[in-house]
Protein backbone atom coordinates (compact mmCIF):
# COMPACT_ATOMS: atom_id res chain seq x y z
CA UNK A 1 0.00 0.00 0.00
CA UNK A 2 1.24 3.59 -1.13
CA UNK A 3 1.12 6.21 1.29
CA UNK A 4 -1.29 8.73 1.20
CA UNK A 5 -0.19 12.46 1.54
CA UNK A 6 -3.10 14.83 2.94
CA UNK A 7 -2.13 18.87 3.07
CA UNK A 8 -4.95 21.20 5.64
CA UNK A 9 -4.53 24.72 5.22
CA UNK A 10 -5.59 26.07 8.83
CA UNK A 11 -5.65 29.63 8.30
CA UNK A 12 -8.72 31.19 9.00
CA UNK A 13 -10.38 27.98 10.71
CA UNK A 14 -11.13 27.21 14.36
CA UNK A 15 -9.17 24.80 16.13
CA UNK A 16 -11.36 21.91 16.95
CA UNK A 17 -12.66 22.19 12.72
CA UNK A 18 -8.67 21.56 11.84
CA UNK A 19 -8.26 18.75 14.90
CA UNK A 20 -11.31 17.12 13.63
CA UNK A 21 -10.52 16.59 10.32
CA UNK A 22 -6.97 15.54 10.40
CA UNK A 23 -7.94 13.00 13.02
CA UNK A 24 -10.12 11.43 10.80
CA UNK A 25 -7.99 11.59 8.32
CA UNK A 26 -4.83 10.17 10.30
CA UNK A 27 -7.49 7.43 11.49
CA UNK A 28 -8.12 6.68 8.02
CA UNK A 29 -11.98 7.01 7.68
CA UNK A 30 -11.48 9.04 4.59
CA UNK A 31 -10.00 6.39 2.69
CA UNK A 32 -12.30 3.66 0.98
CA UNK A 33 -10.18 0.81 2.52
CA UNK A 34 -10.51 1.39 5.82
CA UNK A 35 -10.44 -0.89 8.78
CA UNK A 36 -10.32 0.05 12.40
CA UNK A 37 -7.70 -2.39 13.40
CA UNK A 38 -5.36 -1.53 10.68
CA UNK A 39 -2.95 1.34 10.96
CA UNK A 40 -4.18 3.33 7.57
CA UNK A 41 -0.65 4.68 5.17
CA UNK A 42 -2.03 8.22 5.78
CA UNK A 43 0.66 11.10 6.46
CA UNK A 44 -1.00 14.57 7.19
CA UNK A 45 0.66 17.89 6.93
CA UNK A 46 -1.21 21.24 8.51
CA UNK A 47 0.11 24.30 7.02
CA UNK A 48 -0.24 27.93 8.89
CA UNK A 49 -0.95 26.82 12.40
CA UNK A 50 -0.01 30.00 13.84
CA UNK A 51 -3.32 31.56 11.87
CA UNK A 52 -5.65 29.55 13.54
CA UNK A 53 -8.99 31.45 14.91
CA UNK A 54 -8.83 31.50 18.47
CA UNK A 55 -11.50 34.18 20.34
CA UNK A 56 -10.23 35.98 23.54
CA UNK A 57 -12.43 34.14 25.51
CA UNK A 58 -11.47 31.00 24.04
CA UNK A 59 -8.08 31.84 25.09
CA UNK A 60 -8.35 32.55 28.42
CA UNK A 61 -11.49 30.15 29.73
CA UNK A 62 -10.10 26.91 27.91
CA UNK A 63 -7.98 25.22 30.60
CA UNK A 64 -5.63 22.03 30.24
CA UNK A 65 -4.94 19.91 33.49
CA UNK A 66 -2.29 17.70 34.43
CA UNK A 67 -2.30 15.90 37.67
CA UNK A 68 1.19 14.83 39.19
CA UNK A 69 -0.93 12.22 41.62
CA UNK A 70 0.71 14.09 44.62
CA UNK A 71 -1.36 15.98 46.75
CA UNK A 72 -1.29 19.55 45.58
CA UNK A 73 0.06 18.43 41.83
CA UNK A 74 -2.92 19.51 39.75
CA UNK A 75 -1.68 22.32 37.30
CA UNK A 76 -4.31 24.00 34.91
CA UNK A 77 -2.61 26.33 32.35
CA UNK A 78 -5.19 28.47 30.06
CA UNK A 79 -4.98 27.86 25.88
CA UNK A 80 -3.23 31.17 25.38
CA UNK A 81 -0.46 30.71 28.27
CA UNK A 82 0.08 27.08 26.23
CA UNK A 83 0.44 28.88 22.94
CA UNK A 84 3.17 31.45 24.22
CA UNK A 85 5.06 28.49 26.28
CA UNK A 86 5.15 26.43 23.61
CA UNK A 87 3.85 27.55 20.37
CA UNK A 88 1.00 27.72 18.26
CA UNK A 89 1.05 23.99 17.06
CA UNK A 90 0.87 22.21 21.10
CA UNK A 91 -3.01 22.96 21.44
CA UNK A 92 -3.70 21.75 17.78
CA UNK A 93 -1.04 18.73 18.80
CA UNK A 94 -3.09 18.21 21.77
CA UNK A 95 -6.61 18.32 20.48
CA UNK A 96 -5.85 16.18 17.79
CA UNK A 97 -4.17 13.57 20.01
CA UNK A 98 -6.94 13.55 22.28
CA UNK A 99 -10.00 13.13 19.00
CA UNK A 100 -7.86 9.48 18.50
CA UNK A 101 -8.85 6.24 20.44
CA UNK A 102 -6.82 5.43 23.26
CA UNK A 103 -5.43 2.24 21.96
CA UNK A 104 -1.83 0.74 20.57
CA UNK A 105 -2.20 2.53 17.13
CA UNK A 106 -2.33 5.78 18.00
CA UNK A 107 1.21 6.68 18.70
CA UNK A 108 2.18 5.41 15.27
CA UNK A 109 -0.66 7.66 13.93
CA UNK A 110 0.69 10.70 15.73
CA UNK A 111 4.08 10.09 14.15
CA UNK A 112 2.53 10.69 10.60
CA UNK A 113 1.59 13.79 11.63
CA UNK A 114 3.54 17.49 10.75
CA UNK A 115 2.12 20.72 12.06
CA UNK A 116 4.55 24.11 10.47
CA UNK A 117 3.41 26.81 11.86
Amino acid sequence: METTQYTIDASGMTLGRVASLAAKTLMGKTEARYTPNIASPVKVNILNAGKLITTDRKSLGKKYTSYSGYPGGLKTEALGKLQVRKGHAEPLRRAIERMLPRNTLRVGRMKNLKITV
